[in-house]
């Protein structure tokens, strides 16, 4: 029997007929989000790796939080994306350099699998899976500028609230797939075959780039439209109205959000969390919070909110609760305090000392999760930040002339990444130099920066 069409009541007839079908602007969109979802996942999926998995490897086998922190220096292929920016944005077409790069991360999985990560006693990542990690993260950065001049160049204004979700939820999902459940994984599965399961995704994931019909119908910029590189390109870049005030943004709104976020769960390891429990709340939880933030951000966006409103709505509520998580550590970094291992998935467990304090009972039964609940809380708000700001940085580029609008996207992105990686880095060694109590408060005030500099942004922006 075939399915009956779905009816709405006719206002003049007060008849039942059938439902207008979708509006074809509705269905090219989905054609476009569809394709950049998918790319967008299985790019999030080396950053995964690399800040969920490594991290909680490395310190649990002992590393200082300063070396644990300075593995974050493998994303540097991503601070040059601006180097190859110019080629991609001139040579061949998005399809073939996706496809390329997609493939590329493949054959990159598929070396790892061959070469097991830090044993307990080494000092470090082995050279040989350093260098392979590099070699993922300039593939990936490769990827990461054809994706980005193939939103600029086919989403429209009213699709940039949508496009810019799908591609922060998509991101943080293959991420989160790849830190939160492959550190769930790593106790059932062995090494190699993650890495070959990655491998297989990849290729996968290249071969669908080649056949996707909306990769074949964006056209090339014909020859003239193609940029001068001359010494010149940067100023062109900068003269792009609003670029100047964007770059200061992209460059600190992060800053003490990043820091906390990469001390905070490494704090919970250090009173006694187990990794186990550390990968679901802080890999799968607290991400799915970020993206519940970002699908909130997206629909707002959707609904016609402006994004500097928003975004200064969003990060007055994220430093409140920043704030909150330092209050926090304080009650962390008290002498003898721990929390018991395995206790947190039932809700249990503040031990001083090993010894439980009547006059604190209350206290420390609501510790562990209001700890997983500011976690949880964070990541929700820098998702809603997140994909408003990339949807402010999608509408500086489309003022840019078209030959353009890659190459200034991917400077934007570029610094948006190089002030997340800088407090990364160095969280750890403020941490170890400063004290965790001293180091939040560096964060605080880093949090509250951005706000003041909103008020400062052009009217382009609005």
């Amino acid at each position: 029997m075939p399915p009956r069409p779905a009816l709405n009541p006719d206002p003049a007839t007060r008849a039942w007929v059938p439902a207008p079908a979708p509006a074809p602007r509705l269905l090219a969109m989905r054609g476009k989000l569809l394709p950049l979802a998918g790319l967008y996942l299985v790019q999030g999926l080396p950053y995964g790796l690399q800040s969920g998995l490594l991290p909680v490897l490395l310190r649990a086998r002992g590393l200082s939080l300063t070396r644990v922190g300075l593995a974050k220096a493998l994303y540097a292929p991503w601070l040059f994306k601006l180097v190859w920016a110019p080629l991609v944005d001139t040579r061949g077409s998005p399809r073939a350099w996706l496809t390329l790069s997609t493939a590329a991360l493949g054959l990159v999985c598929g070396l790892l699998a061959s070469h097991p990560p830090a044993t307990a006693g080494q000092a470090g990542l082995p050279v040989t899976v350093a260098g392979l990690l590099l070699l993922l993260n300039l593939a990936a950065a490769v990827q990461d500028v054809a994706l980005d001049m193939l939103a600029v160049r086919l989403l429209e204004p009213a699709e940039l609230g949508p496009g810019n979700t799908v591609q922060v939820v998509a991101y943080k999902l293959g991420a989160v797939l790849a830190g939160g459940g492959l550190l769930a994984l790593v106790p059932t599965l062995s090494w190699p075959l993650l890495f070959l399961l990655l491998a297989a995704t990849y290729w996968l994931a290249a071969a669908l780039t080649w056949v996707a019909p909306a990769l074949r119908q964006l056209p090339t910029p014909l020859p003239s439209e193609h940029p001068r590189h001359t010494l010149h390109l940067g100023q062109d870049l900068l003269a792009v109205p609003g670029t100047l005030w964007t770059v200061g943004f992209v460059l600190t709104y992060k800053l003490g959000e990043q820091g906390t976020s990469a001390l905070f769960p490494l704090l919970l390891l250090d009173c006694g969390i187990s990794t186990p429990e550390l990968g679901l709340w802080n890999g799968v939880g607290a991400v799915a919070c970020s993206i519940a933030g970002s699908s909130l951000g997206g629909a707002l966006l959707a609904r016609r909110r402006q994004p500097l409103p928003l975004l200064k709505s969003a990060l007055q509520f994220r430093l409140g609760g920043l704030a909150c998580q330092t209050a926090l550590l304080f009650h962390l970094d008290s002498p003898g305090a721990s929390l018991a291992p395995s206790t947190v998935l039932r809700g249990e467990g503040w031990a001083t000392g090993g010894r439980s304090l009547e006059s604190w009972a209350l206290l420390t039964s609501a510790l562990p999760g209001a700890a997983l609940l500011s976690l949880c809380l964070q990541h929700f708000l820098g998702g809603l930040v997140t994909t408003t700001t990339f949807t402010l940085m999608m509408r500086c580029s489309q003022l840019a002339p078209s030959a353009l609008q890659a190459t200034h996207y991917s400077l934007l992105a570029t610094l948006e990444l190089l002030g997340k990686l800088l407090m990364g880095t160095l969280a750890g060694a403020l941490a170890d130099s400063l004290g965790p109590r001293l180091c939040f408060f560096v964060f605080l005030a880093l949090s509250a920066a951005p706000m003041l500099y909103l008020g400062l942004a052009p009217n382009t922006l609005a």
